[in-house]
């Protein structure tokens, strides 16, 4: 079975012939019919939306919305953004298929629409960038405000989050305004992508493509993790780290091989005796 993540979609637009947003359809009304207590809720988020968007949107816009901004003010947003920017249709593909690829406990591509805050938190940030990027940083700082209380994952609005990112159970993820995450990365609980809080400018870590960072591991720094490393679970990481490598401890060291080509695909946190 070809990777969903590596498809793009037949025809023009997000609306054209969609295998992903045809596989959450059939997977909501087998959950209508296999849990009726379920029917208004994921009747009025999946099977009454046009799109696999539409249904993200109503989703986030749900999340999201408070006392101080509206449902419709979220979703006008999303929209503006999508219009803006019509390449998150398939961002959003891939960082479905990410958490499906990669959790166990996911066997479903409706699942993380509906449940996963970590998938959630990933959607909230595309959001607060777009509208940093536009000079609404106000506007954006809410939308961190509130992942940070409902999601318990703060992720600055000018953080730069490549693709099929794969926030595993995502509790206390903290990521600072001048980190990047490259495409295809997985980040377990309790990680943090910070600064060393002794300099301003560009402070935080820069993590390569197909990384893997376990869970409770810092990072630290302006510094580089390279493609395809792992960050063993409770290291503190204060050097650059260079690609297909395993760094564990504290302070982190490079203890072996990367162990295969793509760590962030396999999830493997076993760090065995043979390094």
């Amino acid at each position: 079975m070809s990777s969903i993540s590596d498809r793009k979609i037949a025809g023009e637009g997000p609306k054209a012939v969609d295998p992903v947003w045809q596989a959450v359809r059939h997977e909501a009304q087998v959950a209508i019919d296999n849990d009726p207590v379920m029917a208004t809720f994921i009747y009025s988020t999946i099977l009454s939306q046009d799109s696999l968007e539409d249904a993200v949107i109503h989703r986030m816009s749900a999340r999201l919305c408070g006392n101080d901004v509206s449902a419709d003010t979220i979703r006008q947003s999303y929209e503006n953004m999508l219009e803006d920017w019509p390449e998150w249709s398939n961002t959003l593909r891939i960082d479905i298929a990410a958490v499906y690829d990669r959790d166990p406990a996911c066997d479903r591509f409706i699942t993380p629409i509906l449940y996963f805050k970590g998938f959630h938190a990933i959607q909230c940030h595309r959001l607060a960038h777009w509208n940093y990027k536009q000079g609404k940083n106000d506007f954006a700082l809410y939308l961190q405000s509130r992942s940070s209380q409902i999601f318990q994952v703060d992720i600055m609005p000018p953080a730069q989050l490549g693709k099929g990112i794969f926030m595993d159970h995502a509790t206390g993820v903290v990521i600072g305004s001048t980190a990047v995450v490259g495409d295809d990365c997985s980040i377990m609980h309790g990680v943090t992508l910070g600064g060393t809080g002794k300099e301003g400018g560009d402070r935080h870590p820069k993590i390569g493509n197909c990384v893997l960072i376990g869970a409770g591991a810092s990072v630290l720094g302006n510094i580089t993790v390279g493609d395809c490393s792992r960050v063993a679970a409770g290291s503190l990481v204060l050097k650059n780290i260079p690609k297909n490598v395993t760094v564990a401890g504290i302070p982190g060291k490079v203890v072996g091989i990367a162990g295969c080509a793509e760590p962030s695909r396999t999830m493997n946190q076993i760090i065995t005796e043979d390094f």
